[in-house]
């Protein structure tokens, strides 16, 4: 409401009212993520971990019930990636919120994602739960190279 120039000068109560529901509602978001700490801080001061989190409050504050996530873990520190996925685990255990993830981190995605579908060279070489993604031939072949029989390890 505040965007409207009459509604500054017509209701400015109202104004008021939506911008102190607005601070808030941030400050919640803020705080959900663990930020609530550099509340006062600019952006643009912020670390790639940082950024990453404060996008996941805004994103959280619209009350999504999807949220698609292009590779969250990209520059982003150890330290942080633990913070950042744990506020993604919650948002979808305490608010519902579904997250579709596309991500090249490994860890990340067997630790966060269930159903995990593995995709290569555009098409779907497997799905399911991340216990059985990664022990899956196609999947092994695909990101282990070589014959799966003579992969080691895990994805």
């Amino acid at each position: 409401m505040g965007e409207r120039v009459w509604a500054s000068w017509l209701v400015p109560w109202r104004v008021a009212r939506e911008d102190r529901q607005i601070e808030t509602r941030a400050l919640d978001a803020l705080e959900f993520v663990s930020l609530a700490h550099l509340a006062d801080e600019y952006a643009g001061s912020l670390s790639t971990g940082q950024k990453k989190l404060l996008e996941l409050a805004r994103t959280l504050m619209r009350e999504p019930s999807m949220v698609l996530l292009d590779e969250p873990a990209a520059g982003v520190n150890r330290t942080l990636l633990a913070r950042l996925a744990d506020s993604i685990r919650r948002a979808s255990e305490e608010r519902g919120v579904t997250f579709l993830m596309i991500e090249h981190d490994i860890d990340l995605v067997m630790r966060q994602c269930d159903p995990v579908i593995v995709m290569a060279n555009g098409a779907v070489i497997a799905q399911g739960a991340p216990q059985d993604v990664q022990t899956n031939p196609l999947v092994l072949e695909a990101y282990l190279g070589g014959s799966a029989n003579g992969a080691s390890g895990s994805i």
